[in-house]
């Protein structure tokens, strides 16, 4: 299915994108033929069934992989065409990423972690601290800088991942599963920052999901089903 254009330009653009995954002698498609579209300022929710593509589709977009065929643009840059270091820099500068399982670095510390990605790009290291700390207020953490990973609750890893996300100020958020190994009551709460926050930074949100809270906080709701998209 080809999924309409918005009317507007849009900030990130997958065409004919498929991918297959060779599992012993057999092959697994996992996405098919995907077309879709973002503008710029968008909250769009990517929902399906646990294993209808949502994660690999989100890995594509974001250039942690490269699709079998098709081509994938994000800000103007066709992402299937660069290096493997020229995509990590595209990534680290215009991409944030939100995993499930939030991706915390043990030994650092809240700060520290938020800190990371803008300390890869080589920004000033007394700006890159002043951003974090204000991020980290932001989401709520004010007073857990200095807590390790290990010291915080799921939903505290989740806030301090969200702000790493937003360190560098990224055109593009990706956030999957953002809710997934939450409780109803931490889910609800990283929702509302995942909004609240996509309203004031800016920023386009995409969210794979199959939590039906956040797809009902989206302006618009992509359905995947067995790789390829699907109206509903």
């Amino acid at each position: 299915m080809t999924e309409l254009v918005p009317n507007k330009l849009p900030l990130l653009s997958a065409r004919a994108v498929s991918k297959s995954y060779h599992i012993g002698q057999h092959m697994l498609e996992v996405l098919r033929n995907v077309d879709m579209h973002v503008t710029a300022g968008e909250f769009v929710a990517l929902c399906g069934a646990s294993g209808s593509g949502k994660s690999t589709l989100l890995h594509l977009l974001g250039g942690l992989d490269v699709p079998d065929t098709g081509s994938i643009e994000v800000a103007g840059q066709v992402l299937t065409s660069l290096s493997d270091g020229d995509a990590a820099q595209f990534r680290n500068q215009h991409v944030g990423f939100v995993f499930q399982s939030y991706h915390l670095l043990d030994e650092m510390d809240a700060l520290e972690n938020v800190c990371l990605p803008a300390r890869i790009a080589r920004r000033a290291d007394s700006q890159v601290i002043a951003r974090g700390r204000d991020l980290l207020a932001q989401v709520g953490l004010a007073g857990r800088m200095e807590h390790r990973p290990s010291e915080l609750s799921g939903g505290e890893q989740q806030r301090v991942a969200i702000a790493r996300a937003l360190i560098n100020q990224p055109q593009l958020v990706l956030a999957d599963e953002p809710t997934g190994n939450l409780d109803s009551h931490s889910g609800a709460e990283i929702i509302a920052l995942l909004e609240r926050l996509h309203t004031e930074h800016g920023v386009t949100l995409l969210v794979a999901t199959h939590d039906e809270k956040v797809a009902r906080n989206a302006a618009r709701v992509l359905w995947l089903e067995d790789g390829r998209l699907v109206s509903k």
